[in-house]
């Protein structure tokens, strides 16, 4: 059996780099029996979805192509250490999104973090798209950028506020610079700091079946 394929590239004018890891785990229809029989919950924070736990043995598995991710393209090669990682299925309606589940977000804003996504619908399904802020510029949010990029947006949220639907493409406020397809067994490897959102389009089914729904992990590490 062959590894995985690992193909990196820089996306926007910020040059960010953005890992296509496709064969990610050796065993990917374990991973999706085992979150048939998990039990998914509400997520919290900005997540529109539900979130179960992942079998103990996911990361150990995962761990040398993510440590040779970071080291030869982020230039980590100190220390890894796991901050989050869980199931995720997208199961919000549009009308019942939250005001931050309508825009772009970062992950975090502090150096050295770095998030996963990991898909495991076999069909594919909706991918995950980076987004440019019109009024700034910016395609990262840091401990500098933040003041500056959350206040202007809170202003342009009172100004114009977006409607009740996923954002998948280019907005009045954001416009879409970058887009990475859902394949299975395909993970995503980038900057938390990266301004994205699941491209969750029209039409889909947000489903909380694990057969049925958009069926990831995602997880989220610190790392030097």
């Amino acid at each position: 059996m062959s590894g995985p394929d690992i193909k990196a590239r820089l996306i926007g004018r910020e040059l960010q780099p953005l890992v296509v890891v496709d064969g990610f785990a050796p065993d990917p229809d374990a991973l999706r029996a085992a979150a048939v029989a998990a039990s998914f919950g509400p997520a919290g924070r900005h997540y529109p979805g539900i979130r179960a736990s992942l079998p103990p043995d996911y990361l150990p598995a995962q761990a040398p192509v993510i440590a040779t991710v970071l080291r030869e393209v982020f230039g980590c090669a100190r220390s890894m250490r796991l901050l989050d990682a869980s199931y995720s299925i997208v199961t919000a309606a549009p009308d019942k999104l939250a005001m931050q589940q309508r825009l772009p977000h970062v992950d975090a804003v502090a150096p050295g973090r770095i998030a996963l996504v990991h898909y495991l619908s076999p069909e594919g399904g909706d991918g995950t798209a980076f987004f440019r802020h019109r009024s700034t510029g910016f395609e990262t949010i840091d401990e500098a950028r933040a003041p500056t990029y959350f206040g202007r947006l809170a202003a342009e949220l009172r100004r114009s506020p977006p409607p009740p639907a996923y954002v998948a493409g280019d907005t009045p406020l954001f416009e879409r610079f970058a887009h990475a397809e859902a394949r299975y067994n395909r993970a995503l490897i980038y900057r938390s700091s990266l301004l994205h959102s699941g491209a969750i389009s029209e039409g889909s089914a947000l489903s909380p079946d694990p057969t049925v729904g958009r069926l990831t992990i995602t997880a989220f590490l610190e790392a030097s």
